[in-house]
């Protein structure tokens, strides 16, 4: 099969629109044919992309509704979510001063954006569910808050008062309740259906907390123990309980305990034990709770997900069936199932629709039925890679050369096996060199190929350094060969869209705790740089901080002073590292960073790790999808299959494109012009994945639905009942 090859039945009369004989469609459809396949494409979409959106179904409203998923249309919110997400570098306290009146102007710009796309959202879906939609009701809020802030906040500016920009808080929420922001909106669910288990584990945890505590009162409250800056060791309760909270975190040990341990080596029982039942124990038990209800949750979700892809796959069906044979069987003619895929995904090639209509119709009747039918949206999400077969460029150039007995013999040697082995134990020598001294001559002449990478302007070895340092990249494709590391390559390239899930979760958290933390913190700690003589530089600006540790550490940058600080200081203590803020405030500032550190690290992280866990399962015990293997057998049954060593290249497939070009890998054995291969086990998607991940789990009935599509509403499901 090659793409020069095109189905018979081209054109079609007027009068006819779609038959059933022919494998393409009119030009001339009806009106009404039209309406029907632009309501079955959008359907096909949704169902594709997981969208559960209850859209009005008029010609007028679908038109809408496609030109608001458009790639550019959606493309355009996160650009104006990203600018006014990136105003908080301007505006005061700034990283880059400018006027007040430009970043309002950008606000007021990026604010009528959203509003303008809320009412495109208003305009597609009816008015009862718009208004019932809880994420249109918190964009609306958002945006007549933040701008009766903006009013508030410049006329305050204007007139010389001091004013707070306290709606910048509500900026990242915008992220997540635009309607792109599903993936994020489905990670705020885990952690809200996660919250009632993980607060029973908190309380138990802060009641053991509080007993330590109080042991440690006394213990060592009457000893006259000092710390190592001389301030009384252990003898205020409530310092006690934040210690050894901190403790928990790992970040003040073994400092905290050095008094108790220098006094008595027996102490150190008290320690122990509250580091294994606190810091061992219970942190365990919060990864394993939130897993565990994490992933009842999400099983959940994710059989809805799928019931809702069968219903609209259902509805696509009654739109487009018509009877067959004498018992009246609905079927979709090939015809009309060439001309829906060629709208849903117009760059498809031919020859990649007919491999795809061959393995639904697999007994060539020209018509398929309602189980094969709603298998398409599945379909379409398997990547398929097209291999041309093309002659190499020195074979049409220089025929005789190419084909003689040394050429043969030089592309049998490059194609073997044992080339790509050596040629990677040459990159790992390669490796092995680079770490070992430069400066040892037989070390630098060993590193072959120098004198060939000297250029004018640069030396050998800064060419050959960057030279290196790429090619021991390829030690990636050696590491990928071996089936065990594979699992783990693929499973960190499959939760690849799940990072940047949990990247936007952790961004939204870091923005919202660096707006409250710049307005407590702002100016508190100040940063000299290294050649700057003020007396100041000793204790970071702030006499409080005068001989504490944080100053000594010269922690000096560590400060809420712009958001780009605040965004290190919050990383930093995402790994526990400590602050010396309660210093220069007041005690209770500790709140805002043992909340801090209970959402990010004891929920977030945590809900993180139950994803990687559950990926890392499924690559090692789950198989192909039953559709993915038929769409396989398929290729290999019509002879166009391309050969592969293994049957999952892993990284290696993850680097190729999806229009290739063979080259002559095996001489004088004819090919035909088009081949495919299934670029990859993994999924392209995060809803492809956690179908993936719990179809074992998943009722039979969420495959087959029984119910007809007319009476099947596509709202957003609810998960409150589960």
């Amino acid at each position: 099969m090659s793409e020069t090859e095109k189905p018979n039945g081209h054109t079609l009369p007027k009068d006819e629109g779609l038959t059933n004989g022919g494998n393409n469609v009119s030009s001339n459809v009806s009106d009404e044919m039209t309406e029907k396949f632009d309501l079955a494409t959008v359907y096909v979409s949704d169902a594709q992309y997981n969208r559960n959106i209850f859209f009005d179904t008029s010609p007028q409203a679908v038109r809408l509704y496609l030109l608001y998923n458009h790639l550019f249309m959606q493309t355009l919110v996160y650009v104006f979510i990203i600018i006014n997400l990136a105003l908080a570098l301007f505006e005061d306290p700034a990283v880059v001063p400018i006027p007040i009146w430009v970043t309002s102007t950008i606000e007021i710009i990026c604010l009528s954006a959203f509003t303008v796309r809320m009412v495109h959202y208003a305009k597609v879906i009816p008015r009862d569910k718009f208004w019932k939609d809880p994420k249109n009701i918190c964009i609306i809020v958002i945006v007549t808050l933040s701008f009766i802030d903006l009013t508030i906040y410049g006329a305050l500016k204007a007139t010389g008062y001091f004013a707070i920009r306290w709606s910048r808080v509500l900026r990242p929420l915008l992220l997540v309740n635009v309607t792109e922001g599903r993936q994020l909106r489905r990670a705020f669910r885990s952690i809200r259906n996660a919250l009632p288990q993980i607060s029973y584990v908190f309380l138990l945890f802060m009641f053991s907390v509080l007993v330590f505590s109080l042991m440690a009162l006394k213990l060592f409250g009457k000893r006259g123990l000092l710390t190592i800056d001389g301030s009384p060791y252990f003898t205020d309760y409530l310092d006690i309980v934040f210690d050894l909270y901190v403790l928990v975190t790992t970040a003040n040990s073994p400092d905290v305990m050095m008094p108790a341990y220098n006094y008595s080596v027996f102490f150190t029982i008290f320690f122990i034990l509250y580091i294994v039942i606190n810091t061992y124990t219970f942190m365990s038990f919060f990864l394993a709770v939130v897993y565990n209800n994490y992933k009842k949750y999400l099983k959940e979700e994710v059989r809805q997900l799928v019931k809702a892809r069968r219903f609209k796959m259902c509805r696509v069906f009654s739109l487009l069936q018509e009877t067959w044979g004498e018992g009246g069987e609905p079927v979709v003619t090939q015809a009309k199932w060439n001309h829906l895929v060629k709208l849903v995904k117009p760059n498809i090639s031919i020859a990649h629709q007919e491999l795809l209509w061959s393995v639904l119709d697999d007994q060539n009747k020209g018509h398929i039925g309602k189980f094969a039918f709603v298998q398409l949206a599945d379909l379409l999400s398997i990547q398929v890679i097209t291999v041309k077969s093309q002659p190499h460029p020195i074979q049409i150039c220089f025929p005789s050369m190419y084909n003689s007995s040394v050429s043969r013999f030089i592309r049998y040697v490059v194609h073997h096996r044992m080339f790509v082995y050596v040629y990677d134990l040459i990159i790992l020598v390669n490796a092995v060199f680079i770490g070992l001294d430069e400066e040892n001559p037989v070390v630098s002449n060993a590193e072959w190929g120098d004198f060939v990478l000297y250029a004018g302007g640069y030396t050998s070895r800064q060419i050959l350094d960057i030279v290196f340092i790429l090619r021991v990249l390829r030690l990636i494709r050696l590491v990928d060969s071996i089936k065990r590391f594979r699992a783990i390559i693929n499973t960190l390239i499959k939760i690849g869209p799940t990072i940047l899930t949990f990247g936007q979760l952790i961004v939204v958290v870091y923005y919202i705790f660096a707006m409250v933390g710049m307005e407590l913190f702002k100016g508190k700690v100040q940063f000299f740089e290294p050649n700057s003589t003020s007396p100041d530089q000793e204790y970071c600006g702030n006499p409080l901080l005068k001989g504490t540790t944080f100053a000594k550490l010269n922690y000096c940058k560590n400060n809420f002073n712009n958001v780009v600080s605040s965004f290190i200081v919050l990383l930093e203590l995402t790994v526990v590292n400590q602050c010396g803020f309660t210093a220069v405030t007041h005690v209770s500032a500790r709140i805002f960073f043992v909340l801090f550190h209970i959402v990010v690290v004891i929920i977030i992280i945590n809900i993180f790790v139950a994803f990687i866990l559950e990926a890392f399962l499924v690559e090692y015990t789950v198989d192909k999808s039953d559709l993915q293997t038929s769409l396989e057998k398929k290729i290999e049954e019509l002879e166009l299959n391309v050969q592969q060593d293994g049957v999952d290249t892993g990284l290696v497939d993850a680097m190729e494109s999806n229009d290739n070009e063979l080259g002559p890998s095996e001489a004088g054995k004819q090919k035909p012009s088009l081949m495919f291969k299934i670029a990859s086990r993994r999924s392209r998607t995060v809803d492809g994945l956690l179908q993936r991940m719990f179809e074992r789990d998943l009722r039979p009935e969420d495959f087959n639905e029984e119910e007809e599509p007319e009476n099947i509403s596509f709202s957003n499901p609810a998960f409150d009942s589960v």
